[in-house]
């Protein structure tokens, strides 16, 4: 899609079945902002992606009107600021409201994301104790759609439309049911969370999300592919 009109030029560097990605053209989905997706070829990174993130050299990169902006949910924010005036919201208008939907999808980053990247690049005890510290993780996000006042009884957690933090757990969710499957354990049980487990296959259904999730086959391709690479004992010399 070509970035123009009022939207200006908008073009997204990254790669169709990363999570963090899919948390951006999420936001650009629902948002309607037209804008060029740009597929990186990670072992031999572009030299606009390059210049573009020097610092951390990583995707997603969202390029608006020439100017970089990193991080994926740095720029799902800079994306509901710079289109504030395109419905829907991503962020609460309360102000508190705000600051508790920042701090689950910090929760997200900083608690859930290395407990799935252990599940993902360990075995033995080692991957056991990263699925059961991933397996509390999803629990206390059960809990908090049970709880918080801003998604009790609600179709999402922020509300009756996706918000900041769906997007933030969401845009995983591709990667978590491919990774369950190349595992062959369960990560979100039906029966311990039933609210977490209906919230997830309503968020890949909805519109928006579903047009722009990565393929599940080319997920699982990946991630066994990637687990042969991470498991594999290295080579004799």
């Amino acid at each position: 899609m070509k970035g123009s009109g009022e939207e200006g030029q908008v073009k997204l560097l990254g790669a169709s079945i990363s999570p963090f990605v899919a948390r951006v053209r999420i936001a650009l989905a629902l948002k309607g902002i037209h804008y060029q997706f740009v597929e990186e070829n990670l072992q031999n990174k572009s030299e606009l992606l390059l210049q573009s993130n020097p610092i951390h050299k990583k995707i997603p990169v969202l390029i608006h009107n020439g100017k970089p902006v990193c991080e994926s949910m740095i720029i799902v924010q800079y994306i509901e600021e710079a289109w504030g005036n395109k419905a829907p919201n991503l962020m609460p208008k309360d102000p508190y409201d705000r600051a508790i939907a920042r701090f689950w999808a910090a929760f997200v980053d900083d608690k859930l994301v290395p407990c799935l990247r252990g599940v993902f690049t360990s075995q033995g005890e080692q991957q056991e104790k990263a699925i059961q510290e991933s397996v509390a993780n999803f629990l206390i996000l059960e809990e908090a759609l049970r709880t918080n006042p801003c998604s009790s009884g609600k179709l999402y957690f922020g509300g009756d439309e996706i918000g900041f933090v769906d997007i933030a757990l969401g845009g995983l969710s591709g990667f978590v049911k491919a990774l369950q499957k190349a595992i062959s354990s369960v990560l979100i049980d039906e029966e311990k969370m039933p609210l977490l487990s209906a919230w997830m296959d309503r968020f890949c259904e909805a519109n928006g999300v579903k047009e722009v999730m990565p393929d599940p086959a080319k997920v699982l391709e990946f991630i066994s592919a990637m687990r042969v690479k991470f498991t594999s004992p290295p080579a004799a010399k």
